[in-house]
Parts: structure tokens; C-alpha cells; sequence
């Protein structure tokens, strides 16, 4: 079943390659969405795919690329919206 999640992550997640690492994850996953770094220093993600899939991103996300130091993921499960046909970073 489609899904789509937005996630906040906390730590230390800029400046170590989290963004574009996601996206690799997201589309070898087939999700398409984007992520972006927001000015308290946390990552959004907001990704759409099956439910499967996004549970496999969620949990890679806990951990991120070698140099990140996740604390913490606030995830939001929502309805797909059918909008996003790519991952990008922005």
C-alpha cells in the first residue's frame, strides 16, 4: 500500500552528506520525494512509496551516512499525495 511519511531528524545530520545519502537510499527504495537541511539543523524528508519500502528508509534514517549522529526521528505517517515523481534534494 502507498504511503507517505515526513521526517524530522535531530543531530549531528548536516554538513555530513545526509541529504544527498538519502536520496541514494530513497531511490533505490523507488521513493520519490525530497529532503532538505532546515535552519535549527534537523533534515526533512518527506518520501512517498509502498508502506514496505518507506518502514526500510525509516530505519536507515535512524542511523544515516558514516559521519552522522542521528539522536532522534520524529516520523508522520500521511496519505500519499501522487505530487512527487522524483527524489530530490534541496
Amino acid at each position: 500500500m502507498r504511503k507517505q511519511i515526513n521526517l524530522k531528524i535531530y543531530g549531528k545530520v548536516q554538513g555530513v552528506f545526509f541529504r544527498d545519502s538519502s536520496r541514494a537510499e530513497a531511490i533505490g527504495l523507488n521513493l520519490s520525494g525530497w529532503a532538505k537541511n532546515e535552519i535549527d539543523e534537523t533534515v526533512e524528508i518527506v518520501a512517498e512509496g509502498e508502506d514496505k519500502d518507506l518502514i526500510k528508509f525509516i530505519e536507515w534514517c535512524k542511523y544515516g551516512p558514516d559521519h552522522a549522529e542521528v539522536e532522534k526521528v520524529n516520523i508522520k505517517w500521511t496519505e500519499p499525495t501522487g505530487e512527487l515523481d522524483c527524489f530530490t534534494v534541496r
